[in-house]
């Protein structure tokens, strides 16, 4: 760092500072580092500064994707283009990103990070490097995304364990995802979540006790976001590898890709989002026999949380979902042995099919899964959420409708959306519907669509049986 001055932007202490690329961050071009200072719509200004605010205020509890410019109203971020490479000014920043007027260097890596991926997909799309008419060209897309973002470790053993859940938990369940954590890191495993806090949180920091006692060196902790969520998610201080996929459809194919078995923790919309994701994808018919370990699990105060998401599985979907996930309540041993497990399965099918250890080449992910997802009012009316059609279908338009609730809960689209249209209308079969506003209700009750300490929740959807 060269320089920096203590201020206030609104009520938050700041600091101004120049500093220096931390963490590997490729050398940018002269028209890169202008577009990235471009402040114009077509420029990648906004999206830089937004993100980057997110990462500065990494450990802020808040799920208000507006709460932090509000906070830091005068925080701006340039590139500033040298002869011996580039330097970051950083104006009116929040002053918990540094220590002593030095910058954290985890915050510094994870900043990095954040330009690394707006710089490659932008100029990707801008040069025709992403062909995303298909679903083998978006598959390919997210490789190049996560290579170029050196995630991708060849030669390894399987052993990343995905862990899904909510940002709003209590703190019984929090525990409990670091308990699960634990057991996970004490194996040898490698986690990867969406990077924000609760149960994204939680499994990282138990597997980091774990693996320090282990002595166990180069660990992962990977976090996927994508820029509509990192605002009301900003990363967890443990992430050391971010990665942020332009969209919510290519961050949900990252975890499946990269992921040798995934474990769900309790959480809102979102997490129900992500398991309908993954199971329409394992009920295709092209991915029978393919081994992908998946476990439910909470402490015992959540029991009735995972018997809820049981019982709307089954309604929804049949009851042979059931086949493709285990539910193990409060006991985070246990759940280690059977990831542990599982992954053994995984290595071996991927041996004997000469396949990849590091990306899932052979899941079959159909394009409905694949294509961005804008809920708009029309969009959100036009889901078909009815009996008869094939389970991969029907389990891609709940995706969809959970997916709308989620922007319409904290993504800044979706809440302008709902701020200026009223609530999404979700439309389908009867019996779907009411095991839909059930679950939704649960979820309101249970503080699980925002976080608590807030207004009042007030639904950003309308659930309806036509």
């Amino acid at each position: 760092m060269n320089d920096s001055s203590v201020g206030h932007a609104g009520k938050a202490a700041t600091v101004s500072a120049r500093i220096s690329p931390a963490g590997g961050l490729d050398i940018l071009s002269r028209n890169e580092v202008a577009r990235l200072r471009d402040v114009s719509g077509s420029g990648l200004h906004g999206l830089l500064r937004r993100c980057a605010l997110a990462v500065l205020t990494s450990g802020n509890i808040s799920d208000d994707p507006g709460s932090m410019f509000e906070l830091f109203p005068d925080f701006d971020i340039q590139v500033l283009q040298q002869d011996r490479g580039i330097k970051i000014e950083l104006t009116h920043a929040p002053a918990q990103a540094f220590v002593d007027g030095q910058i954290i260097r985890g915050i510094n890596e994870l900043l990095m990070a954040v330009m690394r991926d707006i710089v490659y997909v932008s100029t990707q799309l801008e040069q025709g490097g992403f062909d995303l008419d298909d679903s083998v060209g978006i598959t390919h897309a997210v490789f190049e995304i996560l290579r170029n973002a050196r995630t991708l470790r060849p030669h390894v053993d399987p052993n990343l364990v995905v862990c899904w859940g909510g940002h709003s938990i209590s703190r019984e369940e929090y525990d409990y995802t670091k308990a699960v954590g634990y057991q996970l890191g004490l194996r040898g495993m490698d986690i990867c979540t969406g990077c924000g806090p609760g149960a994204m949180k939680g499994p990282m920091k138990g597997a980091t006790i774990a693996h320090a006692k282990q002595r166990r060196r180069n660990n992962r902790y990977i976090g996927i976001t994508e820029p509509g969520i990192i605002a009301a998610e900003s990363p967890n201080p443990i992430v050391n590898q971010l990665v942020i996929m332009p969209d919510i459809e290519k961050r949900l194919e990252a975890f499946v890709r990269m992921g040798h078995g995934i474990i769900v923790f309790p959480g809102g919309v979102g997490t129900a989002e992500e398991i309908l994701y993954l199971l329409g994808i394992l009920l295709h018919p092209d991915n029978a026999g393919i081994p992908f370990p998946l476990i439910f699990t909470g402490p015992k105060q959540s029991a009735a949380y995972f018997e809820q998401i049981d019982r709307f599985l089954r309604l929804t979907l049949g009851d042979e979902v059931a086949q493709h996930y285990q539910i193990v309540v409060d006991d985070p041993a246990m759940v280690a042995r059977a990831m542990v497990r599982g992954i053994d399965k995984v290595r071996n099918h991927r041996l004997d099919n000469k396949d990849a250890f590091f990306f899932n080449w052979a899941l079959n992910i159909p394009l409905a899964f694949q294509q961005p997802f804008r809920p708009t009012h029309a969009a959100m009316r036009e889901l078909s959420i009815r009996h008869g059609r094939p389970r991969h279908e029907l389990a891609a338009d709940l995706r969809r409708a959970f997916s709308g609730i989620v922007a319409g809960n904290v993504k800044d689209e979706g809440v302008r959306a709902i701020r200026e249209g009223g609530p999404f209308d979700i439309d389908g079969d009867k019996d779907i519907m009411q095991a839909l506003d059930a679950l939704l209700q649960a979820f309101v009750v249970q503080h699980r669509m925002k976080l608590p300490g807030g207004t009042a929740y007030e639904p950003c959807y309308r659930v309806r049986a036509g």
